[in-house]
Formats: structure tokens, C-alpha cells, sequence
């Protein structure tokens, strides 16, 4: 079972998602609130797989809310999904450093809602592969740079291929696929680059990839 913390200040999206969620056999919602406040108390309380969260709100925003559930060594399993209406702009940036594990758009099919709160709880795909592209656009056009040169060069060049692969969306066995290896190897490469780097999660991973070159716009 799948347990969510659902958090956006308007009830009229809260009801709507709960009850495409809680219509689900493998998930249901175990509190829901208004705002980024309520969305750091709950997840201290519940300790939910999945906190599916707003952007902005009162209060607390969901950035510096996610950034405070994150920072709790107790929600080491929570993953935080964001609800955006917005594209990728400067929110899904700082979200994603913030520890965010993806992004939903809230004008996104019903199923593939579902299959979003499936794939985070999984720990596998990052985002959307239409969003993942304008991440991927959006970022190596920016000049800030947070690369940690000693955690690149302790990649190895398999491990290497693999974040890039992950930058651009690819879930595991998409990358074992690719590779031709096994889904457990390309796990194992991907748990491995993860925790050579310190990324948190693929949000993580993405990011870095990013900034230490392993990834281009041009995938």
C-alpha cells in the first residue's frame, strides 16, 4: 500500500485527487492540509512513502517545505512529488535541490497521476520525458555551477553512462535495455553513482549530472 500525504491550498484539487487516489487499491491517503506547514507536520506524524505536494502556497511554499521534510533524518524514505501548474522554471529547480524526487503537472491524465505516485514510490523514473527534455535545455543554459569535481572522478565510466542515461529520463530497464545488461546490473550501476556522488535520489543524481558535464541538451 501505497500511503500519500496529499498538500495543496485548494480544496477543490485536494477532493478531486483524493478521490481518483483513494478509488485505488494499492493507495490511499492518509491526511491531507493547506499549506507547506501542514505538510512538514504531517509528514513527521504519518511518515507517508509520498508526500504530493503543491508549489506554491501559503504560509510555507512547497520548496522550502520539501526542503524541511528532507532534512528530517526520520523521512530518509518520504519521496516528495510536486503538483505544478507551472513549466520548468526556477520552482522545479530549486525544488529539486530543495530534494524533491519529481513533478507532476496538474493537467496531467488521471492514469498517469497514478503511475507517477507508483514510479516515485519505486524510486525509478525521475519525470516525464517531456519535461525531463526542457529540464535538460533549461539547465545546461544556466552558468550556476555546485559540481563536487572528487565525486565525478570517482565514477567509473559504466557508472557514468548510466547518470547520463538516467538525465535523460531513462528508467531501469530502459537503461538495461540500452546497455544490454540486466535491470538488477543497471539498479546496482545507478544505487552506486548515487551514492558515490551523495544524490539523495535520481532528482539528485539528474542535478548532478547536469552540473558535472554528463549530461548536454543534445542528450
Amino acid at each position: 500500500m501505497i500511503r500519500v500525504v496529499l498538500v495543496d491550498d485548494q480544496a477543490l484539487i485536494r477532493s478531486g485527487i483524493r478521490a481518483l487516489l483513494d478509488a485505488e487499491d494499492d493507495i490511499e491517503v492518509v491526511a491531507e492540509g493547506a499549506d507547506g506547514l501542514a505538510a512538514v507536520q504531517l509528514a513527521t506524524e504519518h511518515r507517508p512513502d509520498i508526500v504530493l505536494m503543491d508549489v506554491q502556497m501559503p504560509q510555507l511554499d512547497g520548496i522550502e517545505a520539501t526542503r524541511r521534510i528532507v532534512a528530517d533524518p526520520r523521512s530518509a524514505d518520504i519521496h516528495v512529488v510536486m503538483l505544478t501548474n507551472y513549466g520548468i522554471d526556477e520552482y522545479v529547480f530549486n525544488a529539486l535541490r530543495a530534494g524533491a524526487c519529481g513533478f507532476v503537472m496538474k493537467d496531467t491524465e488521471p492514469a498517469d497521476l497514478l503511475q507517477a505516485l507508483r514510479v516515485a514510490m519505486a524510486g525509478d523514473a525521475l519525470l516525464s520525458p517531456a519535461i525531463t527534455r526542457r529540464l535538460i535545455s533549461e539547465f545546461v543554459a544556466r552558468p550556476e555551477t555546485h559540481l563536487d569535481a572528487d565525486a565525478a572522478a570517482e565514477l567509473t565510466n559504466r557508472e557514468r553512462e548510466v547518470v547520463a542515461l538516467v538525465a535523460q529520463g531513462l528508467t531501469n530497464d530502459e537503461i538495461a535495455e540500452h546497455m544490454v545488461i540486466s535491470p538488477m546490473t543497471a539498479k546496482t550501476h545507478v544505487s552506486r553513482a548515487m551514492t558515490k556522488v551523495g544524490a539523495r535520489d535520481r532528482a539528485g543524481l539528474v542535478v548532478f549530472a547536469f552540473q558535472a558535464g554528463l549530461a548536454t541538451a543534445s542528450g
